[in-house]
C-alpha cells in the first residue's frame, strides 16, 4: 500500500473527530506564526542597542527598549505556552479516540473470521497480536504525523522563507539552494530502509510466536530437557532482529550525519553572505541574527519534516499488516438467511471433499445420514477426518465438493449465528476463559441464574468439587484439574440445553468413575436429541443407533455394532484393538470370579 491510500484508508476514522482536527490545526499554525516574532525582535533589539552604543547613550536611556522587547517575548511565550496546551491536549485526545475506534474494528472483524484465517501460518497468534498492535500504534503516529503537525510546519518554513525572500532575495536563494540537498538525503535514506522495515517487521512477529510457542510447550520442553535447545533457538531468531536493527541505526545515522552537514553548510553560507553585506552597508548588523533565526525557523521544521517522512515510512510497514488483516474479506464467515425456530437435526453429507487451508485433504467423498433424534457415532483412527465432519457440520469449514444439507436445505443457506445457537459441541480439549468458574459455565446461557449454574454443574458431577473450593464457584477456573475444566465445558452443554449435540472424545480426560457418571448425564441429556458423537470409548460407541467407520478421509463401513463387528472389517480390527488395549479377557474373569462368589455367598 502507497502512503496516500493508508492516508485514505484513515480518513473513515479521523472523520468523526475533525472539529478536533481543524481547532488544533488553528493552534499549531497560529504557534507557527508567533515562532517569527523572536527573529523581528532580536533584529530590532541588536540594531537598536548598536545605535544606542553609537550616540554613547545610558543605560537609563536604553531601559524603556529592554521592557518593551522582554514584555513583547514574554507575552508571546505566555501565549505560546497556552497554544502548546491545547495542541497538545486536542492532538493527544484525537490519537486515543483513533486508537481505540481502530483496535475495536480489528477486534470485530477477527473474533468473526472462520478458523480457516487463524490455520493460516501467517496469522498465527504471536504474529497477529503484533501486527495488531504495531499497526495500530503506526496509524497513531500517521494521525498525529499528516492530521496534526506536517501543514503547521510546512507553514513554519514558507513564511520564513517569505520573509527572508522579503528581507534579501539573495539570502533567500541560498536557503533555497540548501533544500532539495537535504529532501534528496532523506528520500535516499527511506529508501534504502525500505526492505529492512518488512524484514524487521517479519522478524519482531516471529520473535513474538516463537515466545508465545514457549510458553505453550513449557511442560513438553521440560519433560524433554529441551531448555538449551529452545533458548538457542530463540537466540538466533534475536541475533537476527538485532543484525537488522544495528543495520537500520546505521544508515540512519550515516544520513542524519550527511544532513547535519548539509544544514550547517547553509548556516556557514548565510553567516559568510551576511557578514559580506554588512561589511557593504546593504544590512545591519542586527540583520545577521535575523536571517540566522530565519534560517533555523525554515531548517527546523525541515528537520521535523524528514522525522514524520521517516516515521511515516516505518509506518508503512505495519499500517499494511494492519489494513491486510481488515481487509481479510474471503476469511469472514459465510451466513445465510435461514433462521428455524427449531432446527430437527437430519444431516445429509453427499460426495463431500474438503481440504484445509494448509493443503491436507481430509474428506475424500464423504457420503453419511444423520437421523434426527438419533446417536450416530464417528469411528476411526486418529487421522481419519473424524473431527473434520464435526467442523463442516457446524460451518466452522465449507466443503470443496459435494452437498452438506440439514433438514433438507443446505447448510450454507443458514444464518451461521443461529444454526450454532441450536447446537452443543463438547470437545476433546475445551477453553477455558480467564475468570471464575461461575462465568465460565455461564457461557453456555448467559443470563442463566445462579439456580440454573449450579444445576447444570450437578448434571455434570462438578457441584460438589467446586464447593470443596475456598471460594466456590468464584473460584479461578483456570486453576482447576483438566479433568474438572472438562466437566465446566458439559456443564455449558446442559446449560445451553440444544437440540443437537457434538461430542468429539468429551470424557477423554476423566478418570474411570467420572467417565461413568459423565456417560449416565449424557445418556440423559441424549434423549430425543440428534447427537453425534466421537470417542475411542467402546462404552461409548456401542450403544449408538448407527456407526460410521472411516479411514483415511473415506468411509469405509457403516451399521449397527452387531452388523460391524460381524463384518470382521476395520470396526473388527478397531475393536479387538480397544479390546485389547483394556485386557478385556483379564477383567471378564475377574468379573465372572466375583460373580461365582456372590453367587456361592447367596447359596
Amino acid at each position: 500500500m502507497s502512503l496516500w491510500e493508508i492516508i485514505q484508508r484513515l480518513f473513515p476514522y479521523v472523520r468523526p473527530y475533525r472539529g478536533l482536527i481543524i481547532a488544533t490545526l488553528l493552534l499549531t499554525l497560529v504557534g507557527s506564526l508567533a515562532a517569527q516574532v523572536n527573529p523581528f525582535v532580536l533584529r530590532y533589539t541588536v540594531d537598536t542597542v548598536q545605535g544606542l552604543l553609537n550616540r554613547n547613550a545610558t543605560l537609563a536611556q536604553g531601559m524603556p527598549m529592554l521592557l518593551a522587547v522582554s514584555g513583547l517575548l514574554l507575552g508571546k511565550e505566555i501565549i505560546n505556552t497556552f497554544i502548546q496546551f491545547g495542541q497538545k491536549f486536542y492532538g493527544e485526545k484525537i490519537r486515543i479516540n483513533v486508537s481505540s475506534t481502530l483496535m475495536h474494528d480489528a477486534v470485530q472483524r477477527v473474533v468473526n473470521y472462520q478458523l480457516g484465517f487463524y490455520a493460516d501460518t501467517g496469522n498465527q497468534t504471536g504474529k497477529l497480536q503484533t501486527r495488531i498492535d504495531r499497526g495500530v500504534e503506526s496509524l497513531m503516529k500517521l494521525v498525529q504525523n499528516f492530521f496534526i503537525d506536517i501543514l503547521p510546519l510546512f507553514a513554519n518554513s514558507i513564511v520564513a522563507l517569505v520573509v527572508m525572500f522579503t528581507a534579501n532575495v539573495y539570502v533567500g536563494l541560498v536557503a533555497v539552494a540548501v533544500l532539495p540537498v537535504y529532501f534528496w538525503l532523506s528520500y535516499r535514506q527511506a529508501d534504502r530502509l525500505n526492505g529492512t522495515r518488512r524484514a524487521l517487521r517479519g522478524l519482531r512477529e516471529a520473535r513474538s510466536q516463537g515466545l508465545v510457542n514457549l510458553i505453550d510447550s513449557a511442560v513438553v520442553i521440560k519433560s524433554f530437557v529441551r531448555e538449551d535447545y529452545e533458548a538457542q533457538k530463540q537466540n538466533r531468531q534475536q541475533d537476527a532482529l538485532q543484525e537488522a536493527q544495528l543495520q537500520t541505526r546505521k544508515t540512519n545515522f550515516l544520513y542524519d550525519g550527511l544532513k547535519t552537514f548539509t544544514e550547517q553548510i547553509g548556516v556557514v553560507l548565510i553567516i559568510i553572505l551576511t557578514a559580506y553585506l554588512v561589511l557593504d552597508r546593504q544590512i545591519s548588523i542586527g540583520a545577521i541574527m535575523f536571517h540566522i533565526l530565519l534560517f533555523n525557523n525554515v531548517s527546523a521544521p525541515i528537520r521535523q519534516l524528514h522525522r514524520i517522512y521517516d516515521e511515516m515510512n516505518d509506518a508503512l510497514t505495519y499500517s499494511e499488516g494492519f489494513f491486510d488483516i481488515l481487509d481479510a474479506q474471503d476469511a469472514r464467515e459465510p451466513s445465510g438467511a435461514l433462521r428455524p425456530p427449531h432446527l430437527q437435526g437430519n444431516f445429509d453429507l453427499q460426495h463431500v471433499d474438503f481440504s484445509y487451508p494448509s493443503g491436507t485433504q481430509a474428506l475424500h467423498d464423504v457420503s453419511l445420514r444423520i437421523e434426527a433424534g438419533k446417536t450416530t457415532a464417528l469411528v476411526g483412527l486418529s487421522g481419519a477426518g473424524k473431527s473434520t465432519i464435526i467442523n463442516l457440520l457446524c460451518k466452522f469449514y465449507a466443503p470443496q465438493r459435494g452437498q452438506l444439507l440439514l433438514d433438507g436445505q443446505p447448510l450454507s443457506d443458514y444464518d451461521t449465528h443461529a444454526l450454532r445457537q441450536q447446537i452443543g459441541l463438547v470437545l476433546q480439549k475445551n477453553h477455558i476463559f480467564k475468570g471464575t468458574i461461575e462465568e465460565n459455565i455461564r457461557y453456555g446461557l448467559m443470563d442463566a441464574t445462579p439456580a440454573q449454574i449450579e444445576q447444570a454443574a450437578r448434571q455434570a458431577y462438578l457441584h460438589e468439587q467446586i464447593m470443596q473450593l475456598p471460594k466456590g464457584y468464584q473460584s479461578d477456573a483456570q486453576q482447576l484439574s483438566g479433568g474438572q475444566q472438562q466437566r465446566i465445558a458439559i456443564a455449558r452443554l446442559f446449560l445451553k440445553n440444544p437440540p443437537i449435540i457434538f461430542l468429539d472424545e468429551p470424557t477423554a480426560s476423566l478418570d474411570a468413575i467420572a467417565t461413568e457418571q459423565i456417560k449416565n448425564s449424557l445418556d440423559a441429556i441424549k434423549q430425543g436429541r440428534t447427537v453425534v458423537i466421537i470417542s475411542h470409548s467402546l462404552a461409548q460407541i456401542v450403544d449408538s443407533d448407527v456407526i460410521y467407520v472411516m479411514k483415511q478421509g473415506r468411509m469405509v463401513e457403516s451399521g449397527t455394532h452387531e452388523q460391524l463387528y460381524d463384518l470382521r472389517g476395520t470396526y473388527r480390527e478397531i475393536f479387538d484393538a480397544s479390546a485389547r488395549s483394556l485386557n478385556i479377557e483379564k477383567l471378564a474373569r475377574v468379573l465372572v470370579d466375583d460373580g461365582d462368589e456372590v453367587e456361592d455367598t447367596a447359596a
